[in-house]
């Protein structure tokens, strides 16, 4: 996890003993303080993304505080301004919260009172900053890659297949465990082709009672059968230019499968209770947790289906395979409940950092996920990686497989590359943060292929 950048307080009080005072009492709760005798001072140090918040007094000479606050907000809309009012002036300070200051104070104050408040606008400013800075992160990745996120070889090769594809109409099947992220896959090749305009359809065939699949598909007429009170549309026709995404495939029943295979073989289905061919137009990709292939032939899924499918084929690593994309997710993850639960987002220590890289993450991203809006709602100890069990005590979860050593190589690989990257490829600095010898770490690096240059 990167660290969160330090924001400091900007004090503005003219009256110079109580601008002394409150200094000393922001300094000593850890609060780094600079402070200004006016607005017009301290004007020059403030700007959009300042790691600051401003604790303003309402009068002061010449700009007062409440004339400052549009001033403030335009130069950055959500930098945290505090206003510090005496009880003359209380209804001032209410209308400007209502026109966008953080909090007001009133004198004479205690110091508690407002090192609480301080220290909440600190937490709320690096939470905004921390979140800008994912932002502009992505921004600054390609379509795909802001979306399927990994540094990971496989990762790269995902990408550019579903480059590859997206351009182009032909039916994709993609296999992957339960949480690697087959839809967001699908989505991908639908947002980047020229279909993205019309409707991405999905459906979970597990979810799907036989006696409503073919009705689902392929939609029915009025009166077709008991309870058909009106013509239903069916997912063939409204995905009609985009791309329908038919989920865990391999649930499908078979008497559908005969009928999903004549569909998409003359491209054109009939709604239950018509004899009329309606056309479709769309792109089908169908995802599976299981080998297809080898269903079929054990004569668990229609060998005509899966060939008919399988034009092309993308294959989601799970996560325990792609360790090093590990820290990269969970942070984006940490970020977005942070910004989602209005909390701090915290920091990772090394010790919880080894136990992400360590652990098999059977939920794969999913999983990575749920782990990392618990982490933010502070519902987790050192150890992230613990699962209530079904007594209500907690259990110690998968592990990484020590008789791999190939899986441990990938783990070492990458704690040693996410320190690296954490201190600028300074190596001696990541020897001391990983509590090893710098010969010890220099050949590490060499036997791993690791590319420290990358990191500088």
């Amino acid at each position: 996890m990167s660290e969160a950048p330090a924001i400091r307080v900007m004090l503005v009080e003219d009256d110079e003993d109580v601008r002394v005072s409150t200094t000393q009492v922001l300094t000593l709760a850890g609060f780094e303080v600079e402070s200004f005798p006016s607005a017009e001072r301290a004007r020059a140090h403030i700007g959009f993304g300042v790691p600051a918040i401003v604790v303003s007094d309402v009068r002061l000479p010449g700009m007062s505080g409440t004339e400052w606050l549009p001033e403030l907000h335009q130069a950055d809309p959500e930098l945290p301004v505090i206003l510090v009012t005496g009880h003359g002036h209380i209804a001032m300070a209410v209308q400007a919260m209502r026109e966008g200051a953080y909090d007001f104070i009133e004198k004479p104050f205690g110091s508690e009172r407002l090192v609480a408040i301080v220290r909440h606008a600190i937490e709320r400013r690096a939470l905004t900053l921390q979140v800008r800075a994912l932002r502009d992160a992505l921004e600054n990745w390609q379509g795909i890659q802001s979306v399927l996120i990994g540094r990971s070889a496989q990762m790269q090769q995902v990408r550019q297949t579903v480059k590859t594809l997206a351009e182009t109409s032909a039916d994709v099947l993609v296999y992957g465990e339960t949480g690697t992220g087959k839809e967001l896959v699908a989505r991908c090749l639908h947002d980047h082709s020229a279909r993205r305009r019309q409707h991405f359809v999905p459906l979970n065939c597990g979810g799907l009672p036989e006696a409503l699949a073919e009705s689902e598909l392929f939609g029915h007429e009025a009166g077709a059968f008991t309870g058909a009170n009106r013509v239903r549309v069916g997912k063939f026709e409204y995905a009609s230019g985009g791309t329908l995404f038919l989920d865990e495939i391999e649930s499908m029943p078979m008497a559908v499968q005969i009928k999903l295979l004549r569909a998409l073989q003359e491209r054109s289905i009939e709604r239950i209770g018509s004899n009329k061919t309606i056309p479709f137009d769309c792109r089908v990709v169908a995802a599976s947790k299981d080998d297809l292939k080898d269903m079929s032939d054990r004569k668990q899924f229609r060998a005509d289906l899966y060939y008919r499918l399988g034009v092309a084929f993308i294959e989601l690593p799970p996560l325990r395979e792609r360790r090093e994309d590990i820290p990269l997710l969970f942070e984006h993850f940490t970020l977005q409940a942070a910004s989602r639960y209005e909390r701090p987002a915290p920091l990772l220590s090394n010790a919880q950092l080894a136990d992400l890289m360590a652990y098999a993450w059977p939920g794969n991203v999913r999983e990575l996920r749920n782990v990392a809006d618990r982490f933010v709602l502070g519902l987790l100890g050192e150890r992230l990686t613990q699962t209530r069990g079904a007594g209500g005590g907690m259990e110690g979860t998968p592990a990484l497989p020590r008789a791999l050593p190939q899986q441990v190589e990938s783990f070492e690989r990458a704690v040693i590359v996410e320190e690296l990257r954490r201190q600028r490829g300074d190596q001696p600095a990541t020897a001391a943060a990983l509590g090893i010898a710098r010969q010890t770490l220099h050949d590490k690096v060499r036997k791993l292929g690791v590319a420290v240059d990358e990191f500088k």
